[in-house]
């Protein structure tokens, strides 16, 4: 039985509402691609910024003490102080994890051993890492080993929740292995690099209990603002480990420019920093921590963001049980479901659900399909593999060979190529914020409802009744031609005959509406545009535009040849490809 019970009261969901009125009738399911800011945060920054004057802070002290208070207020969000971790910023989680790759010393040959269920940013930490001895493993064979002290300087990385499926690690894992190596590496010293960006979004990372050497972070993942910016957080006893080579501005205290002569600054952060730090998207952090905690306050023992992990985690569970009770009138799964736990405990589970939609006869709706039918009913969600190609792999139970005979087939990350021979090349996810509501999950689940679920089972022809029933069957007759002048609008329906060109049926898609910057519209990002149909008169060479309740247009495509001296040309992108156009002009614009 599908329960939600809500952990925050009345009154906190009203006041946390009146934050997202931009939302309007957009149900939004992406937090763990960003989350949202919230309207007064956003104005108590610009009156931060309007209302005070903040210099580089390389000039004004006052400007590096208040970036100091920021690195004291992250510190204290994650349980710590500045005398058990050193925090760097850095452009965001990614930049944490490279700068870790770039600069840790591994010595006489450690390892770098990673999960394989990681994201994409932490095998690219394989590029630059300084050692030959790099290892992946599963996620069962993390586990600690039997070392008694010592040993070769080695990095393990692995996430404190996946973000596919929002499976979260034991973080027991942490003292386990930097106190007893890991099991299977013998003779190698372990310190844990933990991805904690997915995690720390929606939980609270308290690092008096758990203390891997190195944690990475983004704060558009918790805040939804600044993007951008992250952090690095060094425990003190790995900071030594640390070798940087490079070095910019500021982070010195001195440097000849004749002489390869230089001396770094003594504090972690003047020492890593290079250059000047994004200061006016630190400062702004402040407002986040601010207003996360009004909106979401802490109730007894539990902080601002403890009780944002029970929201989340219960709306998680909800969807989870709502989309494994859809059933077709077959009685088939509507949905398969790419799950390490069923959501018994929050510990073990974040709020993400991650999902295909099937047919009725159990093959797999291409992802890309559904995305389009959820944009339909404004419904935002993430699909694909999330930049985590060995979760995907695991969980869609795909060989290497199958994921190399996809790419060679034309799929590649981040594309539309959802099915290929009928097998998925990614999938479908949903995650939670502060500000999602039930209504999110209903609204979902309604959509898939109303999109594919079977309701009645037909019984289909055989082939002797098609040819004993219906004469001249295989005899097809072409009845109309539907043409599409404009990208994304209606169809000009023809019943008659049309003329061919080089690019096939001529005019077809042969206009597109672009926005204020020149970005192509879709019926992704505005549905009614299907509601605008051109019709074509080949006889006047005329484009006519008719939209319910207006008034038509006609535009002559005389004025668009390339033998027009008035032609105004245009540059903007179809389809992946950067495309030369010619602007119809101000008067077609307004209509």
């Amino acid at each position: 039985m599908e329960q939600f019970e809500s952990v925050f009261t009345a009154k906190e969901s009203a006041e946390i509402a009146k934050e997202f009125t931009r939302l309007k009738d957009t149900c939004y399911l992406d937090h763990a691609g960003t989350t949202l800011y919230a309207d007064s945060q956003i104005r108590a920054v610009g009156d931060c910024l309007t209302g005070s004057l903040f210099c580089n802070p390389h000039t004004s002290r006052t400007t590096e003490d208040l970036l100091d208070q920021v690195r004291f207020r992250v510190l204290r969000h994650f349980g710590t102080r500045p005398s058990e971790y050193g925090l760097v910023f850095t452009s965001g989680t990614t930049g944490a994890l490279r700068l870790v790759a770039e600069c840790f010393d591994f010595g006489d040959e450690g390892t770098f051993v990673y999960t394989r269920d990681n994201h994409t940013s932490v095998l690219g930490m394989r590029a630059v890492v300084g050692t030959e001895r790099i290892v992946p493993i599963g996620r069962e064979d993390l586990r600690g080993g039997r070392s008694t002290g010592g040993g070769k300087p080695s990095l393990v990385v692995f996430p404190a929740q996946c973000n596919f499926n929002g499976f979260k690690y034991p973080l027991e894992l942490v003292e386990d292995i930097q106190r007893n190596g890991l099991a299977g590496f013998d003779g190698d010293r372990f310190h844990v690099c933990l991805d904690a960006a997915s995690f720390v979004s929606t939980n609270a990372l308290d690092l008096t209990k758990h203390q891997p050497s190195f944690v990475c972070v983004s704060f558009y993942k918790i805040f939804g603002f600044p993007t951008g910016l992250g952090a690095l957080l060094v425990h003190r006893s790995a900071q030594n480990l640390l070798k940087k080579r490079y070095y910019g501005g500021g982070t010195i205290k001195i440097a000849m420019a004749g002489r390869n002569f230089h001396v770094k600054r003594d504090s972690l952060a003047d020492q890593f920093e290079d250059g000047t730090v994004p200061f006016t998207s630190i400062i702004s952090l402040l407002q986040g921590f601010e207003t996360l905690e009004r909106l979401v306050p802490a109730s007894g023992e539990l902080s601002s963001i403890d009780r944002v992990s029970r929201h989340t985690f219960a709306l998680g569970r909800y969807c989870y049980q709502r989309l494994r009770g859809l059933r077709h009138a077959n009685s088939n799964s509507v949905v398969k479901l790419y799950h390490d736990t069923e959501f018994e405990d929050r510990g073990s589970q974040g709020g993400i659900v991650n999902f295909n939609v099937l047919h009725e006869d159990g093959s797999f709706v291409g992802f890309a399909e559904v995305a389009y039918m959820a944009s339909v009913h404004n419904v935002v969600l993430r699909t694909g593999c999330f930049c985590n190609p060995g979760a995907c792999q695991r969980l869609l139970e795909l060989t290497d060979e199958d994921v190399l005979k996809q790419f060679n087939a034309g799929h590649v990350c981040g594309d539309a190529n959802d099915l290929i021979g009928g097998q998925p090349t990614g999938s479908v996810r949903v995650s939670f914020g502060y500000m999602s509501r039930r209504e999110d999950v209903d609204r979902l689940v309604e959509m898939v409802e109303k999109c594919y679920v079977k309701k009645m089972t037909a019984n289909g022809l055989t082939r002797k009744q098609i040819v004993s029933n219906y004469k001249n069957y295989d005899q097809p007759k072409l009845k109309m031609i539907c043409l599409f002048p404009i990208k994304s609008c209606g169809a000009y329906k023809i019943t008659t005959s049309w003329p061919l060109c080089h690019r096939g049926l001529k005019h077809d898609r042969e206009f597109v509406i672009v926005d204020e910057n020149g970005v192509v519209m879709t019926q992704k990002k505005l549905v009614e545009m299907c509601l605008i149909k051109p019709k074509i008169d080949l006889k006047t060479n005329e484009l006519i535009l008719t939209y319910p309740a207006m008034e038509n247009f006609t535009l002559s495509m005389e004025l668009l040849s390339n033998e027009s001296q008035s032609i105004k040309l245009c540059q903007t992108k179809v389809c992946q490809d950067n495309v030369q156009a010619i602007d119809c002009g101000d008067e077609v614009a307004n209509w």
